[in-house]
């Protein structure tokens, strides 16, 4: 990777080790361009920030910088009216940056004051969010910002990080508290797994005993053995676990994520992982039951019926559901790991191959996802879904997220598949962060370090420019076997989060993991000043 300059690094470091304003943030902004006088501008805790008026978003924006920075929000035509020669230089919010990103943003810091310019209402936010770490280390009423212009976008248009909220459930509060760290670091797709095998997390109206039969298990598996599929000497916890979110939670938090343009997508894995739906309507499944919500992990036989026509109703119920809660343009159907040994020997399934004329089980699946694909275009939505529901065939404008790790997603960007990378060698944040797994809390049995999640790169090298286009971007994942509070899921996101960001956001060239090492050492001072758990070993 080339380096930056070393005359800007040089000088960046320069006024970080004085205590001064450190522009050099992470994700790490495309072009900073220090002015050579080395005059400031006062950033002064009390003045006034300007935004259009009549802007709801932008006077949400505002209001963040009131929040970030200690200004004070007023319509820029007031500001200007009380504007007077002996205030400070002014701070203003403004739109109309030409770029086709609409995430772009500018700032420009001169004897004219401070600028913050987006293409968009979402750059703007990201700027704000940018001059908000740039100052983190400074105490007092007023700051001296370096006169600059920092050019900045995104490189990915689909930054994303999910939470599996399934496996153990996390509240609320805790969950606005994971959207404010994904904003922090640029990222702008909340994927939430509400549902899997071990709890039902979604509230559906039509469908109540989802909730009432699925979102609660008496105790779950721990210890080495988790996994393990003889469990007669398996060790449990004897703990209760459950809870769901409520449609009015889910409202809620849907909007608290779009105020910090966060787009959340839902995810209802189907037609596999739904031991826990499977318990609240047994009749969905091909043996009926009894089902009972899962205590242990891996992957379970017991999937949905796949000639029942029920089955159809009741996915298509949830999804309306969702689609009524979550204005997501995707909608993500889960679609891995789903065995087909139950569809084998079940009448129904079978007669359903029979009318279809299909010729393996594994087309029964194809049949589900091209169901509910037609279905979610009805609504307006799109379909995503793991890479194994490439298995079969997808129209066009399907979207696949890969996890396992090969060059499938070479094949499907050479088909003009959308795809979303999520490699499990690199971006599964519920591995070790450290090889020396006996200091750290338990997780899964792989190490994941720093080093390595900053290394990723998502483009594979054999797509030409053309089928690049096809790679909308990167995603962390948290899956939750092995974390049960707010505190290790934490543990577990940062800082790695801090070193996907960059390869979400920052262009390739401009990475390098030895100038992010000392950048990283500063902004762990801001999760410490938060009250984010965090790794402060890296390797």
């Amino acid at each position: 990777m080339k380096k930056m300059s070393t005359i800007l690094a040089a000088a960046l470091l320069c006024l970080a080790a004085k205590g001064e304003v450190n522009y050099q943030t992470i994700p790490l902004p495309q072009s900073i361009t220090l002015d050579a006088s080395g005059k400031t501008t006062a950033l002064v805790k009390g003045q006034v920030v300007a935004y259009p008026a009549e802007n709801a978003l932008m006077k949400r924006n505002a209001e963040f910088a009131q929040e970030f920075l200690g200004l004070v929000p007023q319509p820029e035509v007031e500001a200007k009216k009380k504007a007077k020669k002996k205030d400070v230089a002014p701070v203003r919010l403004a739109l109309g940056l030409a770029s086709d990103n609409p995430d772009a943003y500018q700032i420009t810091v001169d004897k004219k004051g401070i600028l913050v310019q987006g293409a968009s209402e979402s750059g703007v936010f990201y700027g704000i969010q940018t001059l908000r770490k740039s100052i983190e280390q400074e105490t007092g009423d007023s700051v001296l910002l370096p006169w600059v212009v920092i050019q900045d976008a995104p490189r990915f248009q689909y930054r994303g990080a999910m939470l599996d909220c399934a496996r153990h459930f996390f509240p609320a509060d805790f969950i606005k508290t994971f959207i404010d760290i994904l904003a922090l670091h640029g990222v702008n797709k909340f994927h939430w797994h509400l549902t899997d095998d071990q709890g039902w997390r979604l509230e559906v109206k039509a469908l109540p005993e989802l909730v009432a039969k699925g979102s609660h298990r008496p105790y779950t598996i721990v210890g080495p053995n988790v996994g393990a599929k003889d469990l007669s000497n398996a060790i449990f916890d004897g703990k209760p676990e459950g809870g769901f979110y409520s449609r009015e939670q889910i409202r809620d938090i849907v909007a608290y994520a779009a105020e910090r343009y966060i787009t959340i997508i839902p995810e209802i894995d189907l037609p596999g992982h739904m031991v826990a739906a499977l318990t609240a309507y047994p009749e969905l499944g091909c043996t009926g039951g009894p089902y009972v919500v899962k205590r242990h992990w891996g992957i379970d036989t017991d999937v949905l019926c796949a000639g029942n026509p029920k089955t159809l109703e009741f996915i298509k119920t949830v999804l309306s559901e969702v689609c009524e809660l979550f204005p997501s343009k995707f909608i993500h159907i889960g679609g891995d790991e789903c065995p087909r040994k139950r569809w084998e020997k079940c009448p129904k399934c079978q007669a359903k191959m029979k009318e279809l004329k299909l010729e393996k089980e594994a087309q029964l699946q194809t049949y589900i996802n091209q169901e509910v694909e037609n279905f979610l275009a009805t609504k307006g939505r799109e379909l995503i879904g793991w890479d194994e529901i490439v298995q079969g065939g997808l129209s066009e404008n399907a979207t696949v997220m890969y996890w396992r790790g090969g060059k499938e997603n070479v094949t499907a960007a050479q088909k003009h598949h959308r795809v979303i990378v999520t490699n499990k060698w690199f971006c599964y944040f519920d591995y070790y962060q450290l090889a020396n797994h006996a200091t750290q809390p338990m997780a899964f049995t792989r190490d994941l370090p720093l080093s390595k999640v900053y290394s990723h790169e998502p483009i594979p090298e054999e797509l030409t420019a053309e089928e690049a286009k096809y790679i909308l971007g990167a995603q962390c994942n948290v899956w939750s076997e092995y974390i049960a509070s707010p505190d290790h899921v934490m543990y577990m996101l940062l800082p790695r989060l801090a070193a996907i960001s960059e390869v979400q956001w920052t262009q390739p060239e401009k990475k390098d993991f030895e100038q992010f090492k000392p950048r990283l050492a500063e902004f762990e001072k801001m999760y410490h000043r938060l009250g984010y758990k965090y790794c402060t070993n890296y390797e």
